[in-house]
């Protein structure tokens, strides 16, 4: 077998610096979140709330930087709440958690998926056609599940062949609950505990209703389980050198697209 073509001089260094720019972008944000004048109710008051549309543009740029890497989206909802109240801030919010996953995505396809194509074993490129087949409906089981990192879903799905739309489109159904939840919460609108435990109830019971759906639907892929465990970040059921392995038997993938 033939050895795949290594990227050109220009493509290494593109990623040089885009890898550069990475790590100069977290030390700023952390340093800001530090210093307090980063995504916080004084940074809402006085650089996003009275600024109009752009205020809402340097919001949800925030917020998509916030999120891609890797932080909790959970308080880029409670802000877009408290910023522009429930629906507006719902709205605001969504869009810049799944603008963060699309950059986690895109930024892991850039870097390396032409990188590891070639070398996968066959177990993660099953896994790797599972996901390629099935991108929506695996993501949005993978969103509505509480388990897992929401950054190592970005990143390896960046990584697999799944297609940007499906996954981006799954990404923000998936986050809608939790999104509609703390936006509601950082309005500050008063509503009863009893009505707030409620829609709490109700969001979880319709999640795992469409997750347990969706899992049965699939749990008998001998592929799934790979994918599952590389979109979760999970280690549980590894091989040689940290790489997923499948425990059921094998199992042609099925690859009847979503």
């Amino acid at each position: 077998m033939t050895a795949p073509p290594l990227p050109s001089p220009f493509r290494l260094a593109l990623r040089g610096l885009i890898l550069i720019g990475v790590f100069v972008v977290v030390g700023l944000v952390l340093r800001a979140m530090e210093d307090g004048a980063f995504l916080n109710a004084g940074w809402i008051d006085t650089e996003v709330r009275s600024r109009g549309l752009s205020g809402y543009l340097l919001f949800v740029g925030a917020g998509a930087v916030f999120t891609a890497f890797g932080l909790p989206r959970q308080v880029v909802c409670f802000l877009g709440g408290y910023a522009y109240g429930f629906i507006a801030g719902m709205v605001v919010a969504l869009t810049a958690t799944v603008l963060g996953c699309g950059i986690a995505f895109l930024f892991a396809r850039f870097m390396g998926r032409d990188l590891i194509s070639h070398r996968l074993p066959r177990r993660l490129r099953r896994a790797d056609g599972f996901i390629a087949a099935h991108p929506f409906s695996l993501t949005l089981l993978i969103r509505l599940l509480p388990v897992g990192s929401n950054l190592a879903t970005n990143l390896v799905a960046g990584l697999s062949s799944a297609a940007l739309v499906p996954f981006l489109t799954a990404s923000a159904l998936g986050h809608l609950p939790q999104t509609l939840v703390f936006s509601l919460i950082g309005s500050g609108i008063n509503v009863d505990p009893e009505a707030r435990i409620s829609l709490g109830i109700v969001l979880f019971a319709v999640s795992m209703a469409i997750g347990a759906y969706l899992y049965n639907r699939f749990r008998r892929n001998g592929a799934f389980g790979a994918a599952i465990d590389a979109l979760v970040g999970n280690g549980k059921n590894t091989g040689e050198n940290g790489i997923p392995a499948v425990v059921e038997p094998d199992a042609a993938v099925d690859r009847q697209p979503d």
